[in-house]
């Protein structure tokens, strides 16, 4: 996959979240362009409008206001087109059932949200050299669930 610029979607309604999310982002040796969007109807609405280019990743938060990530992964898996994004979850916590539904439903990484910016920003090195070296292949659901502590 070419590296010169990652494009990066992250919807999440959390505005601090948000922010060090893009810091992270900022200080890895990747260049990357980060678009937002705060709910999943804004999340429905960018990606379904036909400009051709979908991200290179979605990075998705759970629980979000007017859609929740659960009902935007049941639209984007109706979509032939938007199925083909690779989407990473972030969630505060993981239960194995939560995990299983998610890995069902074509997610590709779940990461667990860290409350640190060096472990965020550790984690979101390792998504990112997973998508450059791997292009973004689905790892087996053992693998599925990523901690920056690990």
């Amino acid at each position: 996959m070419e590296t010169s610029k990652l494009q990066l979607l992250l919807a999440d309604d959390d505005e601090d979240d948000c922010l060090f999310f893009k810091q992270a982002l900022s200080e890895l040796s990747v260049a990357t362009s980060l678009t937002t969007v705060h709910d999943g109807e804004q999340l429905m609405q960018l990606l379904t409008k036909k400009t051709g280019m979908l991200p290179s990743v979605l990075f998705l938060d759970l629980n979000m206001p007017r859609k929740n990530g659960f009902e935007c992964l049941a639209e984007i898996n109706q979509d032939d087109t938007l199925r083909q994004l690779p989407v990473v979850i972030l969630s505060t916590s993981f239960d194995e059932a939560m995990t299983n539904r998610l890995y069902k439903n074509g997610v590709h990484y779940c990461i667990k949200k860290p409350n640190e910016f060096v472990k965020l920003k550790r984690v979101l090195q390792q998504i990112i050299t997973l998508i450059v070296d791997t292009d973004f292949a689905r790892p087996v659901a053992e693998s599925f669930v990523l901690e920056a502590d690990s």
